[in-house]
């Protein structure tokens, strides 16, 4: 049987999300599969990926082949580069705990490039917030002050118009000499 790693679309219109399967090569896309080896959903950003690393890299180890997106995503997630290394060790290349330490290593720069980005773009969105926070605090300002004039404009005029009654009050009675 032609086993084939492959995306399977779940999700709506618009908003897809695929699970990672190990499927006949033979079955519908959306079809009958042999294992859910994990998870991919393209909306957020990053994109977020979960793979049962342990799965995924038997059914490779096994011959299943991938196809093209699900080899992107595995290679993004060192499934195919500890395949990789597995297969030296297994030829004697090298030993075992040196393909791990290799792993290991590799994996830990890919998780930091992965959070550097993840960081950049969350103080991008925090730089924007604070930038319209501060436009909309000017604007509420600018707002305010223009209100206070008007206030300040209509309690000057109820003034004087209450001098003026006053004195025309005055005027009038006060008796004429």
């Amino acid at each position: 049987m032609a086993t084939r790693l492959r995306l399977q679309r779940h999700g709506k219109k618009g908003k897809p999300f695929f699970h990672l399967v190990a499927a006949d090569a033979r079955a519908p896309r959306d079809g009958r599969f042999i294992e859910k080896v994990g998870t991919y959903n393209p909306n957020t950003n990053p994109a977020t990926i979960e793979v049962n690393h342990d799965r995924a890299l038997h059914w490779l180890q096994v011959g299943a082949e991938m196809s093209d997106t699900v080899r992107a995503l595995l290679k993004y997630k060192g499934v195919v580069y500890h395949n990789h290394l597995l297969n030296g060790v297994r030829k004697g290349a090298m030993t075992e705990d040196e393909a791990q330490k290799r792993f290991e290593k590799w994996m830990g720069e890919k998780s930091a490039k992965v959070q550097a980005k993840v960081d950049a773009l969350t103080s991008a969105s925090d730089q924007e917030k604070a930038k319209q926070l501060q436009a909309e605090k000017e604007v509420n300002a600018a707002r305010e002050a223009a209100q206070n004039a008007a206030e300040a404009e209509v309690a000057a005029a109820e003034s004087a118009a209450a001098a003026e009654a006053t004195a025309d009050a005055a005027a009038e009675e006060a008796p004429a000499a």
